[in-house]
C-alpha cells in the first residue's frame, strides 16, 4: 500500500504545508498566506481581488495615483528645463538684471519666438492696403501655450514654481492626474486668451503665473466644498492680487485669466453629482475648452 503525500506549497516545493488558500484551495505556506475575511488566500488570490475591486476615489473622482504627485513633478519640470534653454541662449542676462530692481531677466530669443504676443503695433501695407498685426493675431498660436512655460529669470521661475509645489501637491491627489493636468493647463490658455482679448499689441508676456492663479481658485473652491478652513488660500489669494495691480510689468490679464478659468473649472469638477461625475466634469472642461477657443478665434476675426 503506498503512503499518502503531504502536500506541498505550490510557489515552493520544498515546503510541505496542510495550509490551503480559501479561494483557490491550492496548498500555501506560512509564507505564502494573507489573512482574509474568511480563511487565508494565496498571494495570486490577493492579487486578482484587487484587480476586480473598483479603485478607491476622492470625492472630486481622483484615486491614490495622484498621491505621488507625478503630474506636479512633470510640469515643474518642464519649466526648469525651458529655464536652462533661455540661459543657454540669453547667457547671463536672462538670469537677472531686468525689472524688480534686477531680479528678474531679459527678454531673450526664445521669449521672441514663443513668448505671448498679441500682435506688434499695427502697421499698414500701402501697397496691398492690408493691416498686419503679428504674433498670436497672425496666426501663431502656438504661442498661447509655449508661454506657460517661459519666464522672465530666475527668480520668476522660483516663484511660480514654489507655488506649484505647494499647490499642486495638495490639488493632484484630490483631482486625480488627468483632472488636474486639464485644470493646469487650460488655466493657463485661459490666462493667455485673456491677454490676448485685452491687453496691448504691442506687448510680450511670460510665466506659469495664469495656471497657478488658476491652481489657488480652484483650491479655493475644493476646501470651501469639503468644508475646511479657506483662510490660508485666501490670504494668499488676496496678496497676490494686490501684487498683481500694484508691481508695475505683471501681466494683470494672465493672472485674472487664470484666475477666472481655473475658477469655472474647479465649480465643475468640485459640485458635480457622484451619480454623473464624469459627465459633467468632462462637459465643464470641453465647455470651457471649446469657449476659449471661441474667443480666441473671434477675437483674430475682430483684429483682422
Amino acid at each position: 500500500m503506498s503512503q499518502p503525500t503531504v502536500p506541498v506549497c505550490y510557489r515552493h516545493p520544498s515546503r510541505e504545508t496542510y495550509l490551503r488558500c480559501s479561494r483557490c484551495d491550492r496548498p500555501i505556506c506560512p509564507s505564502c498566506m494573507n489573512d482574509a475575511a474568511v480563511g487565508h488566500q494565496c498571494p495570486e488570490c490577493v492579487a486578482a481581488g484587487r484587480r476586480s475591486q473598483p479603485a478607491a476615489r476622492t470625492a472630486f473622482g481622483g484615486t491614490l495615483a495622484g498621491r505621488h504627485g507625478h503630474v506636479t513633478m512633470t510640469l515643474i519640470g518642464l519649466n526648469v528645463a525651458v529655464a536652462v534653454v533661455v540661459l543657454f541662449i540669453g547667457g547671463t542676462q536672462a538670469a537677472a538684471g531686468g525689472g524688480w530692481g534686477g531680479l528678474l531677466g531679459g527678454i531673450t530669443p526664445v521669449h521672441i519666438w514663443g513668448g505671448l504676443q498679441p500682435g506688434p503695433e499695427i502697421w499698414l501695407d500701402v501697397a496691398t492696403e492690408e493691416i498686419g498685426f503679428g504674433g498670436v493675431a497672425e496666426g501663431e498660436y502656438y504661442r498661447l501655450v509655449t508661454s506657460m512655460f517661459l519666464h522672465y529669470g530666475i527668480f520668476h521661475l522660483l516663484l511660480n514654481m514654489y507655488a506649484l509645489w505647494i499647490v499642486g501637491r495638495a490639488l493632484e491627489p484630490l483631482l486625480g492626474r488627468a483632472r488636474f493636468l486639464a485644470l493646469y493647463l487650460l488655466s493657463g490658455l485661459g490666462g493667455g486668451v485673456a491677454t490676448y482679448l485685452f491687453a496691448s499689441m504691442g506687448t510680450i508676456s511670460a510665466g506659469a503665473s495664469g495656471a497657478v492663479f488658476g491652481l489657488f481658485a480652484a483650491f479655493y473652491i475644493l476646501m470651501r466644498r469639503l468644508g475646511r478652513d479657506t483662510s490660508m488660500i485666501t490670504t494668499i489669494l488676496v496678496i497676490n492680487l494686490v501684487l498683481t495691480f500694484v508691481i508695475s510689468n505683471i501681466s494683470i490679464w494672465g493672472h485674472l485669466g487664470g484666475l477666472a478659468t481655473g475658477a469655472v473649472i474647479a465649480a465643475g469638477l468640485a459640485y458635480a453629482p457622484a451619480q454623473h461625475r464624469v459627465v459633467v466634469q468632462s462637459t465643464t472642461i470641453a465647455g470651457v475648452t471649446a469657449l476659449l477657443l471661441v474667443l480666441t478665434a473671434t477675437r483674430t476675426v475682430l483684429l483682422t
